[in-house]
């Protein structure tokens, strides 16, 4: 079975994914990491980040992967661990540029695609629904105010030890919004098959057993 969860930043896609392939034992992708995970490898080998000849160049030179380790999942470059390095503001603020790269978003859907196997698998992003997993059988589309989610992106900063002004982060969500949902290349959009669930005034846990409701009557049928 596939479950596509998309949505703006910070809508709890992540957060929510994770734990309900934890609890059905499905395979999670983040392809949100992986996005990061090209930013990354751009600011690391020095090269502009619309520069999509050499990024493309430096990706293949260096190998993105997912390992669980102690129940987490981790995210590596080259065999470096960057869960932590990829979560930074600067690279939040510059991978909506990467990821409108048309050759960079090629490949990672293809490896994506890839991830997703034959397999029992949830992946978030913003395009998942509608070009990454078209035929998904279950498709979320998570909603949320521009404050509440610039308010869970300020409780992760500071959980990481990154302190940032509320304002700053509001500017930079609606900022990214919109930057993802007017690029030419898969645009973050709502698939006409998927489910809207606004998650502005509800807990992780309500997110998580209304998904899984949704996805055990699927399973059902």
């Amino acid at each position: 079975m596939q479950v596509a969860i998309d949505g703006p930043a910070s809508a709890g896609k992540s957060t929510v994914a994770k734990i309900i392939a934890k609890k059905l034992g499905f395979i999670y992708i983040d392809t949100g990491a992986m996005y990061r995970a090209c930013t990354l490898i751009a600011k690391k080998e020095h090269i502009d980040y619309g520069d999509e000849a050499r990024i493309l160049e430096a990706i293949n030179q260096n190998k993105i992967e997912f390992k669980s380790e102690t129940g987490e999942q981790k995210v590596y470059v080259a065999g470096e661990d960057v869960s932590l390095a990829i979560r930074t503001p600067e690279i939040t603020e510059n991978v909506s540029q990467v990821s409108a790269l048309k050759g960079v978003r090629e490949k990672m859907v293809e490896l994506q695609r890839e991830m997703a196997g034959s397999t029992n698998v949830i992946m978030d992003g913003r395009d998942i629904g509608t070009t990454v997993l078209p035929d998904a059988e279950l498709k979320i589309f998570l909603v949320a105010s521009v404050h509440s989610r610039a308010k869970r992106r300020l409780l992760d900063y500071a959980e990481k030890g990154i302190h940032e002004d509320l304002a700053k982060i509001e500017h930079d969500i609606a900022e990214r919004d919109y930057k993802d949902s007017h690029r030419a290349i898969s645009p973050l959009k709502k698939a006409d098959d998927a489910v809207e669930v606004d998650t502005t005034n509800m807990s992780i846990d309500e997110v998580v057993d209304d998904i899984l409701a949704k996805i055990n009557a699927k399973m059902a049928k």
